[in-house]
C-alpha cells in the first residue's frame, strides 16, 4: 500500500438536482493536486454520467465511481461502461463497485440480495475477462451465466465489439464487513470503507492481511488502494460542529437498514458503539430523527471526523496517517479545498 497520502474529492449523493457547486470543486480539486474526483449513486442520479459530464472539465485527476451499484447493471453493462469511461478519459477511469443493502436491492432494483459476497465474487470475474477481452465470455456461476440458460436458446458467447483503451481497469470495492473488507482484498485493486476510524485500523489491517494471503500475490499489497471518505468540519465549537456530523451517521447508523440488517450499524457496534447505535435505531426508525441525532456522543463523531479548531484538527491528523489509508476523499465548496489540501499535506 501507498506510503504518500493522497487526496481526491468526493462530489456525493445529489438531492433534489446536482451538488451546488460540483463542477467547481472537481475542477479546484485538479488544480491543487488531488488524485482523484468521485461521484456516488444510490436510488436517484447514477454515478456514471455526471463521472462523465464533469470528468470532460478534467486533464489529469482519475475518475471514480464510489459507488457504481452491482444490482443496478448486469456484470456485462458495467464492463462496458468502465471500458467507455476509460476511453474518454484516456485512461484514468477507476471502477468502484458495491453491493449496497437488501431495502435498496431488493426495493429499489429488484434483485435479490442474499449471498451478496459469493455473487460479487462472480461479478468482479466477469468483468476482469470482459475487459481482458481475451475470448469469448462464458460464465457458469450461481448467480450470472454467460450465455443465459434458457430464455430463445440462442444466446452465444461473446467478446466485446470495442477494445479496451486498457486490459485491467482497477476496481475497488466498498466494504464495512470483515469477510467482504478480506474479499475487496483479494479479488480487486483497492477498498472503499465507510466510517473509518483510526482505533480500528488494527482489525482492518487484519482482513486485509487476510485477503492479500487468498489472492496469492505476495506483491499484491504493494499498490493496493484505500480510499476512505473523511468529513472536517471546522470550527470554534466542537460541539456545533459535530451536530453537522450526527444527522449523517444517526441516518446509517439507524436508517439505512431494517433491525438486524444494518452494516452501517454494525461498524458502529464494532467501535464500542453498540448501546448507543441501539437506541439511534429505535429512535430513527420510530421517525424521531433529530433525537436520534442528538443521542450520538462527540466521541462517536470524533472517531469517524476530524472537527472543531484547525489546531486540533492538526494535531489529530497523525493518527490517520498511521493507519491503512492511502487516500483521503473529501467533500465541500471549492473555497475550502486549498484549506484542507493544506491542512493534510501538512
Amino acid at each position: 500500500m501507498s506510503e504518500e497520502l493522497k487526496l481526491g474529492y468526493n462530489s456525493g449523493y445529489w438531492s433534489s438536482g446536482p451538488p451546488t457547486g460540483a463542477l467547481e470543486g472537481i475542477r479546484e480539486a485538479e488544480r491543487l493536486g488531488f488524485d482523484s474526483i468521485w461521484t456516488a449513486e444510490a436510488y436517484g442520479s447514477d454515478a456514471i454520467s455526471p463521472l462523465a459530464w464533469w470528468g470532460s472539465h478534467t486533464e489529469r485527476v482519475k475518475l471514480g465511481t464510489a459507488i457504481m451499484q452491482m444490482s443496478a447493471r448486469t456484470p456485462a453493462a458495467a464492463a462496458m461502461a468502465a471500458i467507455t469511461m476509460d476511453h474518454l478519459s484516456g485512461g484514468r477511469f477507476v471502477l468502484g463497485l458495491g453491493a449496497s443493502g437488501p431495502q435498496v436491492v431488493e426495493g429499489w432494483y429488484g434483485q435479490p440480495y442474499p449471498k451478496p459476497l459469493a455473487r460479487t465474487r462472480e461479478y468482479v470475474e466477469i468483468i476482469r475477462r470482459i475487459v481482458a477481452r481475451e475470448a469469448p465470455v462464458e460464465f457458469e456461476g450461481e448467480h450470472y451465466q454467460m450465455p443465459f440458460p434458457g430464455g430463445a436458446g440462442l444466446g452465444k458467447p461473446l467478446k466485446s465489439t470495442v477494445h479496451p483503451l486498457r486490459n485491467e481497469i482497477p476496481i475497488y470495492l466498498a466494504a464495512e464487513g470483515p469477510k467482504n473488507v478480506a474479499l475487496s482484498a483479494e479479488i480487486c485493486d483497492g477498498w472503499l470503507p465507510l466510517f473509518f476510524s483510526p482505533k480500528e485500523d488494527a482489525f482492518y489491517r487484519k482482513c486485509l492481511d487476510e485477503g492479500f494471503a487468498e489472492s496469492g500475490d505476495p506483491s499484491k499489497r504493494d499498490d493496493f488502494e484505500i480510499a476512505a471518505t473523511v468529513m472536517i468540519i471546522p470550527g470554534d465549537d466542537v460541539e456545533e460542529c459535530a451536530n453537522l456530523v450526527r444527522p449523517f451517521l444517526a441516518l446509517y447508523a439507524g436508517g439505512m437498514g431494517a433491525r438486524g440488517a444494518n452494516f452501517h450499524f454494525e461498524v458502529f457496534a464494532r467501535m464500542g458503539y453498540e448501546d448507543v447505535a441501539t437506541k439511534v435505531q429505535e429512535l430513527y426508525l420510530d421517525g424521531k430523527k433529530d433525537e436520534a441525532a442528538a443521542t450520538i456522543p462527540l466521541e462517536m463523531v470524533e472517531d469517524v471526523a476530524l472537527i472543531g479548531p484547525m489546531d486540533k484538527i492538526r494535531d489529530e491528523l497523525p493518527r490517520w496517517r498511521e493507519t491503512c489509508l492511502t487516500t483521503f476523499l473529501l467533500s465541500g465548496p471549492a473555497a475550502a479545498l486549498p484549506m484542507y489540501a493544506e491542512v493534510i499535506r501538512g
